[in-house]
């Protein structure tokens, strides 16, 4: 799994508030786990109106999901569904990778709510455990 997650995911990170806080709450004091020097080293972006400060070290602060647009290096985005849904809203996400585990948890969040998605599977693969992994891209008009 970690090799096909990993093989497109050059770039900066982009994180909403809430996941941002999450991962600075956990990883940067996980000594002796190779993920975390990567998230570390990584350059972070998070976008939120209310934070006055970004302390992870490599962060950088935006405060609109607009902001997005002046970055040039790829992005990812880890989570922050509500964050998601207003890059595609305003056209900014070029490609989807999806990972659909085999669980039940409850009724959830709808990710594309309200965003015409429009996507293609341009790849999938399944996991030993049983995890889809999806690629999508945007469908061109």
């Amino acid at each position: 799994m970690a090799s096909v997650l990993g093989k497109d995911m050059g770039g900066a990170l982009l994180f909403g508030r809430r996941t941002y806080e999450d991962f600075y709450g956990y990883w940067p004091h996980q000594g002796g786990n190779p993920f975390t020097d990567v998230l570390n080293r990584a350059r972070k972006y998070v976008v939120s109106a209310t934070l006055r400060e970004a302390p992870w070290e490599n962060s950088v602060l935006l405060k609109d999901a607009g902001d997005v647009e002046g970055i040039e290096e790829g992005l990812t985005v880890l989570g922050s569904g509500v964050l998601a849904r207003e890059l595609m809203r305003r056209g900014l996400v070029d490609e989807w990778l999806l990972m659909v585990h085999p669980v039940v948890l409850g009724t959830g969040r709808r990710l594309f709510d309200g965003v015409a998605a429009g996507l293609r599977l341009v790849e999938s693969v399944v996991t030993t455990t049983g995890v889809v992994i999806a690629t999508y891209r945007r469908r061109e008009a």
